[in-house]
């Protein structure tokens, strides 16, 4: 089968494949992943070393005065609106769930600054479940694979989770990401190097090692 074979391929080519973010509890996972929308993960890194050592908590998170917070987190961009979800969804992780992150998506997307990737990315790195999250790699190349022709994340994420075994979700979105970083980029993939080429629908490969 297709996707198996894409799978496999790509299982040789990352086989270290995973999430790159650094943290040290679920609650951790969830402020940064909230903080990687339309940031790098490296850099997401960089910032919630500091971040972690001054508010390593729910409960010291909310201490904290939103100008606080905004200057802790502001090289990740969008820092205002970041900064109110995350002072919003952990006061609500407080008052509503008794510090503790919930463990259900439908829970999750309740939180303010918490998506459908988001609860996804909780729901299959933090619980382990079985859940498949869109961003904009897996977005990307689901399409160049022929995976889906969604027109949005929501679609593609449909498509993705009735072609894909429950155990494969976690393994693909991880796969994915990786090869969108690292060898089918946006802009300029290089396609001389790619394990999934023949499944490609890139319309001008870049054939030459450049």
């Amino acid at each position: 089968m297709k996707t198996e074979e894409i799978i496999s391929k790509l299982e040789a080519e990352y086989p270290d494949a995973h999430c790159e973010l650094e943290y040290g509890t679920t609650y951790q996972l969830l402020v940064s992943v909230i903080l990687s929308a339309q940031c790098t993960d490296k850099r997401v890194n960089i910032v919630t070393k500091d971040l972690f050592a001054v508010a390593p908590t729910v409960y010291d998170m909310v201490k904290l005065k939103p100008a606080e917070l905004e200057k802790l987190i502001y090289s990740c961009g969008f820092y205002h609106s970041k900064a109110a979800s995350i002072l919003s969804a952990s006061l609500d992780i407080i008052t509503r769930f008794g510090g503790e992150v919930p463990h259900t998506f439908d829970e999750l997307i309740t939180l303010r600054g918490v998506g459908r990737k988001t609860a996804n990315v909780m729901m299959s790195v933090a619980f382990h479940e079985p859940a498949i999250a869109v961003d904009t790699h897996v977005f990307r190349l689901s399409h160049r694979l022929g995976l889906s022709d969604g027109k949005t994340p929501y679609d593609v994420e449909k498509d993705l989770d009735a072609l894909l075994k429950p155990d494969e979700k976690t393994r693909m979105h991880h796969l994915l990401i990786f090869h969108g970083r690292y060898c089918c980029k946006s802009q300029s993939p290089a396609c001389w190097r790619c394990p999934v080429k023949e499944y490609c629908n890139y319309g001008e490969k870049n054939v030459q090692n450049t």
